[in-house]
């Protein structure tokens, strides 16, 4: 068994409506930072998780990410897996 370390990253999908995105634009603007511009708001998770050997950490990510960390409806994710040193 190895051990990884991922980071997931969850955002709505372009087509998406960002209400929380467009209330820090529109902050951000009240603050004098005119120059920003389309704010996405989206999700950021950190795990360890422990898998024969990579192909499987990934498919178990995919599940994961497909059955509770995501919306698959709403929402695009995307990971990264990296090794843990013994």
């Amino acid at each position: 068994m190895k051990k990884y370390s991922v980071r997931v990253y969850v955002t709505l999908r372009a087509s998406v409506l960002d209400t929380a995105g467009t209330a820090v634009e529109s902050g951000l603007h009240q603050l004098g930072y005119d120059g920003v511009e389309g704010v996405r708001i989206g999700k950021y998770i950190e795990l360890n998780l422990t898998a024969e050997n990579e192909e499987k950490a990934q498919a178990d990510l995919h599940q994961m990410c497909d059955k509770l960390l995501s919306n698959p409806v709403i929402e695009n994710y995307r990971f990264e897996l990296n090794p843990l040193e013994a």
